[in-house]
């Protein structure tokens, strides 16, 4: 029965993605209306997180964000299960790439980078960078256990213009696979998830004590390979534009905690100028850091 389900569940996935936008926009508006009125879905986390984050902000600041969030998350879902069945021209129409040139750049040096970026605005739709760089471009997931029918829909979303997909736990040894391989990488990390408790790297952000990933510093100093932030601007609805900027050029040069620090520096900027658009709904501070822990001064 619970194979027959995910089935179905992906199926109706593969129909929605057919529809044209304004379909898609006025099933994202019944959805924010369930999510937010009849479900209320982690409204309590999202409350937490914000009034956490932006402690000077008024009640009544806090709640026009978390509406202007759940109508954006409404969005975005749809959004994710319509690129499945994006033409190139609707995806040229809806998202554009900038700083292309950095990829450029250091494909003809023959160096691999590290992209840093973010669960801010649309990150479902990055795949389709693919069709405009050189370098094999190499997106890390998380997996979706409990329904492989969903993870393999998702999966040939994002591959369809000759990305990969690479799960978390193989992100470290395919940065120094593509290290040393006659075709570049660019390996695309969202850093800002949850790292697990036992996290070593504790540093202030958006007013909280904050753990990250150390993957990022770590590969960035295994292979050197230049660290660049990849930043989503959402400029209409179902409208993006994708900016790339240049972090570190030279992990050997720069302390380990720098990588992360000038990541988590920027983070904290794209979301206090666009707050409504970050996966609020997300635990992001479900954990206390350590007593044996050190705190990274900024």
């Amino acid at each position: 029965m619970s194979s027959f389900l995910d089935r179905f569940v992906v199926l109706l996935c593969k129909l929605t993605a057919r529809l044209p936008f304004w379909v898609i926009w006025g099933m994202a508006d019944v959805f924010y209306v369930l999510l937010f009125y009849v479900v209320r879905y982690r409204r309590k986390v999202v409350h937490e997180n914000l009034t956490r984050s932006f402690p000077e902000k008024s009640p009544e600041e806090i709640r026009k964000i978390t509406k202007k969030f759940y109508h954006h998350l409404s969005d975005l879902g749809l959004e994710t299960i319509k690129f499945n069945q994006m033409t190139e021209k609707q995806i040229d129409e809806r998202l554009k790439v900038h700083n292309l040139d950095i990829f450029e750049e250091y494909y003809n040096q023959g160096k691999s980078i590290v992209l840093l970026g973010q669960h801010h605005n649309n990150w479902e739709w990055s795949g389709s960078i693919q069709r405009y760089i050189k370098a094999q471009y190499l997106v890390v997931y998380n997996p979706v256990r409990k329904n492989k029918e969903l993870e393999k829909f998702i999966l040939q979303s994002r591959e369809r213009f000759g990305a990969k997909s690479i799960p978390v736990n193989h992100s470290v040894r395919t940065a120094l696979e593509f290290n040393n391989a006659k075709r570049p990488g660019a390996l695309i990390l969202a850093a800002d998830q949850t790292p697990p408790a036992n996290s070593q790297f504790w540093t202030t952000f958006l007013n909280q004590e904050t753990a990250f990933f150390a993957g990022p510093m770590k590969i960035a100093i295994k292979t050197n390979q230049p660290v660049v932030l990849h930043h989503t601007r959402k400029v209409g609805r179902s409208k993006y534009e994708v900016f790339h900027y240049k972090l570190i050029e030279n992990p050997a040069e720069v302390k380990p905690e720098e990588i992360l620090m000038a990541y988590v520096l920027k983070l904290e900027e794209i979301i206090q100028s666009e707050p409504e658009y970050w996966l609020w709904s997300h635990r992001r501070w479900k954990h206390k850091r350590p007593a044996h822990i050190s705190l990274y001064e900024r």
